[in-house]
């Protein structure tokens, strides 16, 4: 059998509605302060990738253009010459 309804369940019942609402705006808050720290992190990325996007299109463009090497500059190891600097040895088990 269902209990009688009094005026304490009333309150009790009225108690408990108030206290999730309460919990409930306070999670409400919570979400929107994240959102906007999401928000400013998201803005932040995307200004640093215009930058980085910027910089590459420099760079592109700087090896666009012909340089012409100084007459002392030292040739690179290529990587025959590189891998005949190492002795190989073989292991058989």
């Amino acid at each position: 059998m269902p209990r009688q309804q009094t005026e304490a369940t009333a309150h009790l019942n009225i108690y408990r509605l108030l206290v999730e609402r309460d919990r409930l705006q306070q999670e409400l808050q919570n979400l929107d302060e994240r959102r906007q720290q999401i928000m400013t992190r998201l803005d932040g990325l995307n200004s640093r990738v215009a930058e980085l996007e910027q910089a590459a299109q420099q760079l592109r463009d700087q090896t666009d253009q012909p340089t012409v090497s100084a007459p002392n500059a030292k040739p690179q190891p290529t990587a025959s010459a590189v891998s005949d600097e190492f002795d190989l040895l073989f292991l058989e088990y």
